[in-house]
């Protein structure tokens, strides 16, 4: 198949199943589409847990909403992993992984970004089939972005870690590794690891539904907002962090 290959010696799905932890086996792309697209492929083919799908650049990376996620080629880490019978906290989970593998500082936005400095440097798309007992977690890091990769329109609002791209490979190392933990990490630890890094607590959001105040994350992994109405939790969807000044509603008039 061209673009592909096998990397670590390890057998591409569809040969024997590897043993091991995450990233057992790997596929690798120089080029494709989409890590999840191709990893939720594989998952629906029997993939066993662990499975690991790499690129070197995707043509049509995707984030939550439909989103379109880009990045320089061979400077962004770029990765999807099969999880086997996941946890109701995955999403949370790989947050936490993601944020660990950033550093200290990395900041978790509900309910799938990872901000150093107020800026974006991951995101984290978690896609499956309940029924079938298979998730897939995609994640892309901005490992070796320059400022000048990123389009004018995100250079305000994306970061980076401001490594060179040979810290790729020692950065999935890691995040697999974090991840490994993390799965195996009980609920009061993974929403404790949550609140700890959480971006929104106190800051001003907006949603489709509403705006108000972030006042942490329940016990079900739930974003709590206290509104004029009264507190609100949220289960899923997309919530904006409010700048300074910045109407929590859009003006109907624009």
């Amino acid at each position: 198949m061209s673009g592909l290959a096998c990397v670590s010696g390890l057998a591409c799905v569809g040969g024997l199943a590897c043993v091991g932890g995450l990233g057992h086996p790997r596929v690798h792309h120089r080029l494709i589409d989409s890590t999840n697209a191709r990893a939720r492929e594989l998952a629906g083919r029997g993939a066993p847990h662990g499975t690991l799908v790499t690129a070197t650049e995707q043509s049509a990376g995707r984030g939550r909403q439909g989103r379109t996620w880009a990045a320089a080629a061979g400077r962004a880490l770029l990765c999807s992993v099969v999880i086997r019978d996941p946890p109701a906290l995955l999403p949370l989970a790989a947050g936490v992984a993601v944020a660990e593998v950033v550093g200290s500082d990395a900041r978790l936005k509900w309910p799938n970004d990872v901000l150093l400095d107020g800026r974006k440097v991951a995101g984290i798309l978690v896609e499956g089939r309940p029924q079938e007992g298979w998730a897939v977690v995609g994640i892309g890091l901005n490992v070796a972005l320059r400022a000048e990769d990123f389009p004018a329109e995100l250079r305000g609002r994306a970061g980076t870690l401001g490594l060179e791209p040979d810290a790729i490979e020692p950065t999935l190392v890691a995040l697999l590794a974090a991840i490994e933990r993390w799965l195996g990490a009980d609920a009061a630890a993974v929403l404790g690891a949550v609140r700890e890094r959480d971006a929104l607590l106190g800051r001003r959001v907006r949603w489709a539904a509403g705006a108000g105040v972030g006042a942490g994350i329940d016990e079900l992994g739930r974003l709590v907002v206290e509104s004029e109405s009264g507190p609100v939790a949220l289960d899923a969807g997309e919530v904006h962090l409010l700048a300074a000044g910045e109407p929590a509603r859009d003006d109907p008039g624009h």
